[in-house]
């Protein structure tokens, strides 16, 4: 019987945490690494992670820390919780430590769903720049923290380009449970676009819920969301069915529909009178569809890709375009068939 797996979460917000605090029910030596050191000091003495995810115990056996290299060394699969626009840092970091504390065979597992707003480039290809070498993936899907952390049903898709088989396997395995059942994927370009995507779309579906716009207008929304995710994604690379599945479709209706979309609500807050930058500047949680709105819009106009959903949403954060206004320009566009 194989030794299990040790894992190290980077990142203590919400999302990493629950990610941390499965692994650890799942019986696996799981050590969660904070980059503030008074936030682990916190963390360790509460036994739950007040700050961004309150109300969750830690398991006995899931360590905290705020040094890197003591939580990297000897982990099997290092799970990176940062989001998209810090990833690049967290990755120079673990660089550093290169070779000596990493197992020359880890598996690095990325939990971000934005694109970098310099470079376009997904979470996955920022790792693989900044590790050069790496064997890197993603998990996705349809997840909030909260109702992972609770151990309530859900499942995810997990995604490798470059990794061999018996690994995927062997890690599949050994985070799926009784309340998480995880699906292998070779199209990790999917998968990543799908969750950078959704978000972006969210912050559509809440302008929409904002204004009061009716179940009839989201539900249209997002069936063209998925025609206009499946697009974009196959001109750049992705599979058609991948935005099908649970880190595409799945992931965009949990994230416009649930109360607890960070992207959602910043949709919502827009629609109902504040600015995007305003938001921005008082949130202290990441909202990822914002940076990726603009990347995306970036991306489309330099490769020709039709994306009027996207670029509504771009000229809604970036140029204060007010929503109603962009309900209606995308209501007049040119009738086609579906």
């Amino acid at each position: 019987m194989s030794k299990p797996l040790k894992i190290s979460v980077c990142g203590a917000g919400a999302w990493g945490t629950s990610v941390a605090l499965h692994c650890e029910r799942q019986g696996l030596a799981t050590t969660l690494m904070a980059r503030r050191p008074e936030q682990a000091a916190a963390m360790a003495a509460d036994r739950e992670n007040k700050d961004y995810l309150p109300g969750f115990a830690f398991g006995e056996n899931l360590a905290v820390t705020s040094d890197l290299a003591k939580s990297l060394f000897g982990a099997d699969v290092v799970f990176l919780g940062a989001p998209s626009y810090a990833l690049r840092a967290w990755c120079q970091q673990i660089a550093a430590l290169r070779p000596g504390v990493l197992k020359e065979d880890v598996l690095f597992v990325s939990l971000a769903k934005g694109l970098e707003l310099e470079t376009r480039q997904t979470p996955c290809g920022i790792v693989k720049e900044e590790l050069p070498g790496a064997t890197v993936g993603s998990l996705s899907g349809p997840t909030f923290a909260g109702e992972v952390a609770a151990g309530k049903p859900t499942a995810m898709t997990l995604a490798f380009d470059d990794c061999q088989d018996g690994d995927i396997e062997r890690l599949q395995n050994a985070i799926s449970g009784p309340n998480l059942r995880v699906y292998a994927s070779r199209d990790l370009k999917g998968v990543e676009l799908g969750g950078c995507l959704k978000n972006v779309y969210a912050i559509a579906a809440g302008c929409c819920q904002g204004l009061k716009l009716g179940d009839n207008a989201l539900a249209s929304l997002l069936t063209r969301a998925v025609a206009e995710m499946v697009r974009v994604g196959q001109a750049l690379g992705a599979n058609l069915e991948t935005f099908y599945g649970l880190s595409g479709f799945g992931d965009l209706v949990a994230t416009c529909h649930g109360e607890w979309s960070r992207n959602r609500t910043f949709g919502e807050m827009i629609a109902r009178g504040r600015t995007a930058a305003d938001i921005i500047a008082q949130q202290r949680t990441a909202v990822e569809g914002y940076r990726t709105a603009k990347a995306f819009h970036n991306e489309c106009q330099s490769k020709g890709i039709e994306a009027p959903i996207l670029e509504q949403v771009y000229k809604i954060c970036y140029e204060s375009k007010p929503p109603l206004q962009a309900l209606s320009d995308l209501m007049s566009r040119d009738l086609k068939k579906e």
